[in-house]
Order: structure tokens, then C-alpha cells, then sequence
């Protein structure tokens, strides 16, 4: 994977300042942040400053902790953090497309996801401490997986219940545990990929089951 951090469209990343609060309220700072009626990955890159690029995959994440998300968001931001995982994984710098980047997000619906994930955060932060140090520094196992999640987070299954939460747990378990060298966090999150992976076979095999008592009784 090429490209250069920060991207010559959003450079204002690298000069930001880095917020030392807790994650949970650094999201709803951010939240409360943002104006206008719609607002693009580039700006949400831009307030996220120099947190990182496990921060960046957290943040695009949480929008996603509600049972049903932001339509037709998924596949920009399970792009991005796929893009931004790998770059973990690899140990480079990441790069997002001018289309990913400038992706318009309603405000409002993300304000509201961000403030709600937000509280949720909160009750993680607390769980969080340096332990299982091992799987926690597995840094290209831990960041291909989390890019796997952010693939997860693609599939097309948006607008049924829980289907982009899971894998956005995941990757929010596996971007936490790897900021924090928490590795019991890590473990969460690899449990959380097969929860998913399950998920996901029980709807594919529902929709298959559905089709064929379907074709059944059309003939």
C-alpha cells in the first residue's frame, strides 16, 4: 500500500492539536464540533488531529454502535478504516482517496451517533489497562484483523438491526486494546470478528433457506 500521511487535502490532520482528555469526551467535543448541514470524512480526519490512526479508525467506527446506522455510510467508512488498518498493519503511513474523503455525512445524524457512542465509550474506557501484553503487540495480526472488520463493516447488509454494530464492536474492541496495549481487549475483539462472521452465516443461510421455501411454493 503507497500514499503519504497526511494527504495534501487534509494537512491540517498533522497540525492539530493532540487532545489529552479521555476518547468519550474528545467524541463529543468533536460532535458538538461540527456545523452546516452535512460534513465530510476530510473534516472528520481533520478534528481527530494527531490522536492517530487507530484514533481514526475508533472515531469512524462509533457512528456505528447504534442497532440500525447512518445510511449509506458503511462502505465509505469500513473503506477508510480498512485503508487506515492496513497502514497499521504495514507499518506506512495511510492514503484515502479525494472520493472517500469527500464523502457528505448528514451533521445532525452523526452528531447524534458520535454523542450516543460516545457513552458507550465511557463505560469501556473504565475496563482499560495494560495487560496481556503478548497479543497486545501483535501489531500486524491486530491490524489486518482490524482491517478485516472494517471489510465486514462493507457488506451489504445495512438497514438490518446490528449487522454494522458488530463489526464496528470489533474494530472498537481491537483499535482500543492496541492504543492501550490492552490485550484482553484485543481478545474481545477477535471474539467479536467470529460473533460477526456467525452473524452474517445465519443471515446468508436465512436468505438462502427463504428463497428456496420461496421457489417451493412458486412451483
Amino acid at each position: 500500500m503507497t500514499g503519504v500521511w497526511p494527504h495534501p487535502d487534509i494537512a491540517a490532520v498533522s497540525r492539530s492539536p493532540v487532545p489529552q482528555e479521555a476518547l468519550s469526551s474528545y467524541l463529543v467535543e468533536t460532535a458538538r464540533s461540527f456545523a452546516g448541514e452535512s460534513t465530510t470524512v476530510r473534516e472528520i480526519l481533520e478534528r481527530v488531529g494527531e490522536r492517530g490512526m487507530l484514533v481514526i479508525c475508533i472515531v469512524l467506527c462509533v457512528p456505528f454502535l447504534v442497532p440500525v446506522s447512518i445510511p449509506g455510510v458503511s462502505t465509505v467508512f469500513g473503506f477508510a478504516i480498512t485503508l487506515t488498518a492496513l497502514a497499521v498493519a504495514s507499518g506506512r503511513l495511510p492514503w484515502l482517496p479525494r472520493r472517500i474523503l469527500d464523502k457528505p455525512v448528514a451533521t445532525a445524524k452523526l452528531r447524534e451517533a458520535l454523542e450516543a457512542g460516545a457513552g458507550r465509550m465511557a463505560r469501556l474506557e473504565r475496563l482499560l489497562r495494560p495487560r496481556i501484553g503478548p497479543v497486545a503487540s501483535l501489531a500486524r495480526l491486530n491490524g489486518l484483523l482490524l482491517a478485516f472488520a472494517g471489510i465486514l463493516l462493507m457488506a451489504p447488509f445495512g438497514l438490518i438491526p446490528f449487522s454494522n454494530t458488530v463489526p464496528a464492536v470489533a474494530a472498537i474492541l481491537l483499535g482500543l486494546g492496541m492504543l492501550h496495549r490492552d490485550g484482553a481487549f484485543v481478545l474481545a475483539g477477535y471474539a467479536s470478528i467470529l460473533a460477526t462472521l456467525l452473524y452474517f452465516g445465519l443471515l446468508i443461510g436465512a436468505a438462502i433457506y427463504g428463497g428456496m421455501e420461496l421457489g417451493t411454493l412458486l412451483h
